[in-house]
């Protein structure tokens, strides 16, 4: 039995043509499932007993579950889902003033080991489907209710890129406003630097924001940080970057973790403003690291954090601070899926 939230309004849409039943009911669906949360056909009033009943013999809503909710001091939320096999992927909301932003996951594991992540400790499983994205934040938005979610972010488990046609049906149907209405612009893909996808998604004539995580200005230490540099190095993904940049007109944004003797030193702020100078629009988004017990990762301290800001900022490179969010609850992509299957 399929899960309905693989299929897009328009694949919805050619079903019922082909059950000799109007197009207009998969609006009708796709309302009561995204908008109103439905988890059950028999609750759809509007459409016929028959179909309901046909839906349910050929489809289902649900197919994950919620296990664990962590919560923050500062309000930012960790949630554990356990998919249908069994496997586990987490979810994070994160409000603020104004906005919730929520990072989904997109794999269960992760296949490229970077040093500072959690995700790939227990190495690569498979993709998520559409499906299982979408429920995440489904499953979020009626958990948070009266929190209305205001963006999105590909940033959790997983590399998006390497789930790419997933990861962008996801994206459209978050941003359709018979589903969720999230406007594309507040919808970000993260990649850690996977060069087909960012050339992909430059022809998907999508105002999808575009997030690199950088974390190095040099080969050398981002290889050693993110074993992916060595085959899409500094040099080749700055390049695609412009070309994006050239082709889409948006603004790419840089993730830089900031992590304590490793990457956080005036000279590493230097390196990266000569490597960014020729890229514009962009902005670098600082993160100081969230503590890893595992992996031995430590934020620098504050006035390190500040200089290397501020060395940003007089060398005309557009930075931002962003301020560490739960640590707690250990916030970081990976860490409660890794304590929990580690029990």
């Amino acid at each position: 039995m399929q899960d309905i939230k693989e299929l897009s309004l328009k694949e919805l849409a050619e079903v019922f043509k082909s059950w000799g039943e109007p197009a207009f009911h998969a609006k009708q669906v796709f309302a009561w499932i995204y908008a109103k949360g439905a988890a059950d056909f028999q609750q759809m009033s509007n459409l016929p007993l028959e179909l309901r009943n046909r839906l349910k013999e050929n489809f289902h809503i649900a197919g994950i579950n919620l296990i664990t909710t962590l919560t923050s001091k500062d309000s930012t939320k960790k949630f554990l889902f356990q998919l249908k096999d069994n496997n586990f992927v987490e979810a994070v909301s994160i409000p603020a003033a104004g906005r919730v932003t929520v990072c989904l996951s997109t794999q269960v594991g992760c296949k490229f080991a970077c040093s500072f992540c959690a995700s790939g400790s227990l190495g690569f499983r498979r993709n998520l489907s559409c499906g299982e994205i979408v429920e995440e934040l489904l499953q979020l938005k009626n958990t948070l209710k009266e929190s209305r979610i205001t963006h999105v972010v590909f940033m959790g488990i997983g590399e998006p890129m390497d789930n790419y046609e997933f990861v962008l049906k996801a994206a459209r149907i978050i941003n359709s406003k018979y589903a969720f209405g999230i406007g594309a612009r507040r919808i970000t893909i993260s990649t850690s630097g996977v060069i087909p996808g960012i050339q992909r998604l430059a022809e998907e004539n999508l105002q999808i924001e575009l997030s690199i995580s950088l974390h190095a200005a040099t080969d050398k230490i981002r290889s050693g940080l993110m074993p992916i540099n060595k085959k899409y190095p500094l040099k080749d993904i700055l390049i695609a970057c412009k070309e994006y940049i050239k082709k889409t007109g948006r603004q790419i944004t840089f993730e830089y973790i900031l992590i304590d003797k490793i990457n956080s030193g005036l000279q590493n702020a230097q390196e990266l403003s000569t490597i960014l100078k020729g890229i514009r629009p962009s902005k670098v988004n600082l993160i100081p690291a969230n503590p890893i017990e595992e992996l031995k990762i430590r934020p620098p301290g504050k006035t390190e954090t500040l200089l290397f800001k501020d060395y940003l900022l007089k060398n005309g490179i557009n930075a931002t601070l962003r301020k560490p969010r739960g640590e707690d609850i250990e916030a970081a992509c990976g860490q409660l899926r890794l304590r929990h299957e580690n029990k």
